[in-house]
């Protein structure tokens, strides 16, 4: 979500005078909607020393069932409430419920934000 900063108007309806400009922090980018396919990566430089690995695509899920954790193939999204549009187009997000090979799950990281699918299966 692209940060557009407080809103220019006071609850009144009357303007509000910016204090300053927006500094580099504040700074919004597109969401990286990863997909299922082939691994690609980006590195984003963050705030401070940090940097984001963002998965703009991948097919490899670290699921967990009964406290251990292997690695899945992903197959395809099932569902995804974060957006109907987002199953069709088989985009993973938080929340969303893929298809690996060892069964369906439940993805429970943030792909755009670590750099990896982490799951857990579903009974």
């Amino acid at each position: 979500m692209k940060d557009q900063g407080r809103s220019a108007r006071k609850r009144t309806g009357g303007r509000l005078k910016h204090a300053s400009n927006k500094k580099r922090h504040q700074l919004g980018r597109e969401p990286a909607e990863t997909t299922v396919g082939e691994t690609r990566l980006q590195y984003i430089d963050s705030r401070g020393t940090d940097t984001k690995v963002r998965a703009l695509s991948t097919n490899v899920a670290q699921v967990a069932a009964d406290g251990e954790v292997s690695e899945a193939e992903i197959e395809n999204v099932v569902d995804n409430p974060a957006n109907v549009n987002y199953a069709r187009r088989n985009i993973v997000t938080k929340g969303a419920i893929i298809e690996t090979s060892a069964g369906r799950a439940r993805v429970t990281s943030r792909p755009g934000q670590t750099g990896q699918v982490s799951a857990v299966l579903l009974d």
